[in-house]
């Protein structure tokens, strides 16, 4: 964070100071909410949850070296006393983010948000110094505790931005109002909350309405390939740049292609220019993703060279997010188990026929969260997604949902033996131990709240026999 004395935070967040010495003393280092990464010249925010109280651990953090905890209450230590820490937290983040002479770029979307902002901040580090979300931390306070984590070096700030009903990315965009704002899909992902796709298309298009004026500098990137995105031009005063593969595109991709091992190539058109690019991701999804991160990086002043060559370069930086390894035994598990949704899913299972060519393929998924009455259809078609793409087995793992995607692929399929539904992870794992041979190709997805990714694991763990801890 830029160093701020513990009296200028008082001032902007509403705070009362107890237990100050020295008001004048400064915040020099990150402000956090996880004790365990508390240390010289932090700021502790002691948040009151279901399991933990954060003011629990004031003494032990200012041990540490914090300068002082923000705090709902008075802690016997250094604190800075509010009504609401988040609401304090969020008015911290938009001080500083108004004193920083970042560019703030923000994102939102349906899927592949976290994937994409990777890939953005990744480009614009050729640039210039970058700070960017770490993982999907993207909520009200995730966000803030990003943007406080911005230096007086910074030049790029890079946020991803989530929503589970109308008014939150108008939320979040009040505490760091982007300048330029990045919409790449609408989908399906919490459809269950949000009542239906207008209503999540109402709820995305909230950050284009934040931007500032094209004569402010203000501009909207959006997906040319996808209708409810593309409407958003409507709604901002910014100005507009189109990305996709449509001939209509500012930025767009031409002769997108797999190579062998199922990684996009692409010849990258921009207003400035063209050049090939051939990303270390897997899966065609991603050609959409990079994209949404050339466009944000042409706005910003990058040659099309310049562009490509960081895209070619970029990895994937979050966890669970199609990591490909290979066993010794030339096994290769695919753990993308982090999240899912309709999109996403048919996105790997795509990547997984692509780099199963020649090889055997099996799909291990477990139930989409959040659907509400959409759930049973959407299961069903994913399940005969994977029997239609010639996956060789898919292993349906828990409960209801599981049994849907299983009974979509059992009506698809010809002879009955394309899919099989296991209880839990465990049996997965018991399942695949017995019949994976050298040369198969394993793909883990599922929602988040399964943590598949404990077959991932094992499967991993070389001559784990041990049981899994299946949820």
């Amino acid at each position: 964070m830029i160093a701020l004395s513990l009296a200028e935070i008082a001032s902007v967040v509403g705070g009362q100071t107890h237990d100050i010495p020295d008001p004048s003393v400064q915040v020099t280092g990150p402000v956090v909410r996880d004790s365990r990464e508390a240390g010289p010249g932090t700021l502790f925010v002691a948040f009151v949850g279901e399991r933990v109280d954060g003011h629990d651990f004031a003494q032990a953090v200012v041990q540490a070296g914090a300068v002082a905890v923000l705090a709902s209450r008075p802690v016997g230590v250094p604190a800075i006393v509010v009504e609401d820490v988040q609401t304090a937290l969020g008015a911290l983040a938009r001080h500083v983010v108004r004193r920083l002479g970042a560019t703030l770029v923000a994102l939102t979307g349906s899927a592949g948000k976290t994937s994409t902002k990777d890939l953005i901040a990744q480009v614009l580090r050729h640039k210039a110094p970058t700070v960017f979300t770490p993982g999907s931390l993207n909520n009200e306070i995730g966000l803030p505790l990003t943007a406080l984590s911005a230096t007086e070096e910074t030049r790029f700030l890079v946020l991803e931005m989530g929503a589970r009903g109308i008014g939150h990315i108008r939320y979040l965009a009040d505490l760091t109002p982007p300048k330029i704002g990045l919409v790449l899909n609408v989908g399906t992902a919490h459809i269950g909350e949000f009542g239906g796709r207008e209503q999540i298309a109402q709820a995305k298009g909230e950050l284009v309405e934040a931007l500032p004026s094209a004569s402010e500098g203000g501009a909207a990137v959006l997906n040319a390939d996808d209708p409810l995105v593309r409407a958003m031009a409507s709604r901002t005063k910014a100005k507009v740049i189109l990305f996709g593969e449509s001939g209509e595109a500012d930025v767009r991709a031409e002769n997108v292609r797999l190579t062998d091992s199922g990684q996009p190539a692409f010849l990258l058109r921009t207003p400035s220019g063209a050049s090939e690019v051939t990303m270390r991701l897997y899966g065609e999804h991603h050609v959409s993703n990079a994209l949404a991160a050339a466009a944000v990086a042409h706005e910003l002043g990058m040659s099309a060279e310049e562009i490509a060559t960081a895209l070619s370069e970029a990895g994937s930086l979050s966890r669970w997010r199609m990591e490909v390894t290979e066993r010794p035994d030339g096994v290769t598990v695919v753990n993308d188990a982090y999240n899912a949704n309709p999109e996403s899913m048919r996105a790997a299972l795509r990547a997984l026929a692509a780099m199963g060519r020649g090889r055997r393929t099996w799909a291990v998924l477990g139930k989409m969260a959040e659907l509400g009455d959409e759930a049973l259809a959407e299961h069903d078609a994913v399940g005969r997604l994977a029997v239609r793409l010639n996956v060789g087995k898919l292993v349906a793992v828990g409960g209801r949902e599981a049994s849907w995607l299983q009974l979509g692929a059992y009506n698809e399929g010809s002879w009955g033996e394309e899919s099989v539904h296991v209880s839990d992870a465990q049996a997965a794992v018991d399942l695949l131990r017995s019949e994976l041979r050298p040369g198969d190709v394993v793909l883990v997805k599922a929602s988040r709240s399964v943590g598949l990714e404990s077959i991932a694991e094992a499967l991993l763990a070389t001559g784990a026999e041990g049981e899994v801890s299946a949820r």
